[in-house]
C-alpha cells in the first residue's frame, strides 16, 4: 500500500482517505457500489452503524463517509475519515492514529457471519442502491450528461454507470459479495492519503497492494456525428454535445475548454445564453482522462436547431483563431485562480495528488499552475483544430 502524507498547517482537522482502485468493468459496477454501503454498516468490533457512530463521537465528533467514482477507465472505492487535529484535544489523544485505525477497521475487518456479510445489511443496502439507480432520472441535467457519455463511449468502460444496474442486484447475496470483497482487497491498488498537521508518526496496518493494470483504451471515433433524442416528461430540453480532442497538450485543452464554456466570459455563455437568449444555462466541461469535452445547455425544446447551430459556430470560430485577448486572459485567470484554491481544501489536495499519481504525471500544484500560465493563444488554436463533434444528445418531450 502506498502512503502519501500531505503536510499542511492550514487546517484544524486531519483527513485520511483510503482509495481502492481497479479496472472499470461492467460486471463489477453494481457489486462495487453495494460493497461500500455494506462495509459502512458494521465491523467485527463495531457491529452496527450505531456503534461506529458512537466511536466517531468519542473521537471528538470525527466524520466518516465513503463512495464510488470512475476516473478514466478506472473504478475507485473511496473511504474518508476526518478528525480533529491532535493539538486541539483535551488530553493529548492521538486522534489521527485512532481515526486511521477505525478507517482500517471498517474497510479491512468487516462484520462476517456464516462465510458472508450480514444478510440483513446486504438486503437493506440492495434496496437502497436500487432506489439510487432508479432515481437517476430525477436530476435531468446530470442524467442527460451521463446518457451522452453512455452513447459517446458506447462499448468502452467509461460508458458504464458507476452505480451499476438493477438487474445485477438480483444475482448478489451476502456470500458471493463477501467472496468478491476478498478478491477486491487481494487484487486492487490501495492507497492511503493523509493531509493535515503533525502527520508523520502514524502507524498503519500493513496491507498488500497490487500495481494497477495500466489501461489505455483508445476511443472509437464515429464515421459521422451520432445524434440521439430521448423522450421524457421534461419542460426544459437538455442538449449535450460530446467533442473529441485528438491532441495531447492538456494545459492547452483546459484553456480551450474554459474559453469555449468555462464561466461567464466564455463563448457559450456570452453567445448562446446572453446574446441569443437560447439557453437557460450554457457551458462546457473537460473530461481530462478521456480527452473529451462536453458542451452542456438547458434550452427551450423549440430552440434545438438554433442552439446546435450557434454552438457549432463557436467551435468553428475557435478553429479559425477567433479568440480575443479578453477571452484568453479571462480564461487563464479563471483556471489559475481555481488551481490556487486546491491547497485551501484538504479534499481537493488529496483528489489532485491521487489523480496525478494514478496517471503517473506527478505534477505539483505549482507545476500545474505554471503549465497553464505558459499556454499561448497559438497553442489553443492548434488544439481547436483537433476538436471534432462526436455525439449530440437531446433530452426532449417530443419525438
Amino acid at each position: 500500500m502506498q502512503i502519501t502524507k500531505l503536510e499542511s498547517n492550514k487546517f484544524k482537522t486531519n483527513l485520511s482517505t483510503l482509495f481502492i482502485t481497479m479496472p472499470l468493468k461492467k460486471e463489477d459496477c453494481t457489486k462495487n457500489a453495494l460493497l461500500t454501503s455494506v462495509l459502512r454498516r458494521g465491523t467485527n468490533n463495531y457491529k452496527t452503524q450505531e456503534e461506529i457512530s458512537k466511536k466517531l463521537e468519542e473521537l471528538y465528533g470525527a466524520g466518516f463517509n465513503c463512495g464510488v467514482d470512475k476516473t478514466g477507465d478506472y473504478y475507485i472505492l473511496k473511504f474518508y475519515l476526518e478528525s480533529l487535529e491532535n493539538t486541539y484535544t483535551l488530553n493529548n489523544e492521538n486522534l489521527l492514529q485512532e481515526g486511521i485505525n477505525l478507517l482500517f477497521e471498517i474497510v479491512f475487518n468487516p462484520l462476517v457471519q456464516n462465510n458472508g456479510f450480514k444478510k440483513e445489511y446486504v438486503e437493506q443496502e440492495k434496496e437502497n442502491l436500487k432506489k439510487i439507480i432508479e432515481s437517476r432520472k430525477d436530476n435531468k441535467a446530470i442524467y442527460a450528461r451521463e446518457r451522452c457519455i453512455e452513447y459517446m463511449f458506447e462499448g468502452e468502460p467509461y460508458s458504464l454507470y458507476k452505480y451499476g444496474d438493477v438487474k445485477d442486484l438480483n444475482q448478489i447475496n451476502e456470500v458471493n459479495l463477501y467472496e468478491y470483497y476478498k478478491k477486491v482487497i487481494a487484487n486492487s491498488k490501495i492507497d492511503l492519503y493523509i493531509t493535515g498537521n503533525n502527520i508523520d508518526n502514524v502507524k498503519v496496518l500493513d496491507v498488500k497492494s497490487k500495481e494497477i493494470e495500466r489501461i489505455n483504451i483508445q476511443h472509437i471515433y464515429p464515421n459521422k456525428v451520432k445524434t440521439i433524442k430521448e423522450k421524457q416528461d421534461v419542460t426544459q430540453g437538455k442538449l449535450i454535445i460530446g467533442l473529441n480532442v485528438t491532441h495531447s497538450d492538456k494545459p492547452a485543452i483546459s484553456m480551450y475548454n474554459t474559453i469555449l464554456g468555462g464561466g461567464a466570459n466564455s463563448k457559450l455563455f456570452q453567445n448562446v445564453r446572453e446574446k441569443a437568449s437560447l439557453a437557460y444555462s450554457a457551458g462546457s466541461s473537460y473530461i481530462r482522462r478521456k480527452n473529451a469535452i462536453l458542451v452542456q445547455t438547458g434550452i427551450e425544446i423549440k430552440n434545438y436547431d438554433k442552439a446546435v447551430k450557434i454552438v457549432e459556430e463557436q467551435i468553428e470560430d475557435m478553429k479559425n483563431g477567433k479568440i480575443s485577448d479578453d477571452e484568453f486572459n479571462a480564461a487563464k485567470q479563471l483556471i489559475v485562480s481555481s488551481i490556487e484554491l486546491i491547497e485551501e481544501s484538504k479534499e481537493d489536495m488529496i483528489t489532485f495528488y491521487f489523480d496525478q499519481n494514478l496517471f503517473e504525471e506527478n505534477l505539483s500544484v505549482e507545476d500545474y499552475k505554471n503549465s497553464i500560465k505558459n499556454v499561448t493563444k497559438e497553442q489553443v488554436i492548434e488544439v481547436a483544430q483537433k476538436v471534432e463533434e462526436d455525439t449530440i444528445y437531446f433530452l426532449t418531450n417530443n419525438d
